[in-house]
């Protein structure tokens, strides 16, 4: 039941968080963005309360590095490189509960389609990416990493809480290429949007594979 209850008030607050995003007052937006977040941490935490593996202890650490970049993108002064960094760190928690007993692994089609996804992107970012460019092309080799091993983790085990991760992996993928994408070649209105539901879906769905 309060598994529900807490997917209700993820839900709840991802949607003012988004809401807000886009009118004022701003003050509502800087409450539930890591509002949400932080209620996804602890759903995580909820889940896995007899499970003292390194599994959940990385991603909740994960979660909070997501936190601290959720802060640090939402000032109105701009600190884009150390929310760069935080998620950056995010992911690398994540790669760790992924690969955790089982090293990494190689699936010839999944890597492809990364390989393939990742070109794509970096090569219609890379005119607007100016000084940016190296962090956003080091952090763009991490979430696929990301991406790749929360694959090959379903993949290896075919569990549904691994199934559910490697969808929020794909999901946060899709919210950065969103948010790089308004950044630096094309702004669009819906972009905002698009990329915190995205967001919130991906977390709430890697918090939901901790058991």
């Amino acid at each position: 039941m309060l598994i529900l209850s807490l997917s209700i008030l993820i839900a709840i607050s991802g949607v003012l968080a988004t809401v807000t995003e886009y009118s004022w007052p701003r003050i509502l937006h800087y409450i539930f963005k890591p509002l949400t977040t932080m209620a996804i941490f602890f759903l995580a935490f909820y889940i896995g309360r007899d499970n003292h593996s390194w599994y959940k202890t990385a991603i909740l650490i994960g979660l909070l590095f997501s936190l601290a970049g959720d802060v640090f993108l939402m000032l109105p002064k701009d600190r884009f490189i150390p929310g760069l960094v935080s998620f950056l760190m995010a992911h690398l928690f994540y790669i760790s509960a992924f690969t955790v007993g089982r090293g990494f692994t190689v699936t010839g089609w999944l890597l492809l389609v990364l390989l393939i996804y990742g070109a794509g992107i970096f090569s219609y970012l890379v005119r607007g990416l100016g000084s940016f460019t190296t962090p956003v092309f080091v952090y763009l080799i991490v979430i696929l990493t990301m991406v790749w091993q929360a694959g090959e983790n379903w993949l290896a085990t075919q569990q549904t809480p691994f199934l559910l991760a490697f969808a929020g992996a794909i999901l946060f993928a899709i919210s950065d290429s969103t948010l790089a994408i308004n950044r630096f070649r094309k702004k669009f209105p819906s972009a905002r949007a698009l990329v915190l539901i995205t967001y919130f879906l991906a977390q709430w769905l890697i918090a939901l594979s901790v058991r």
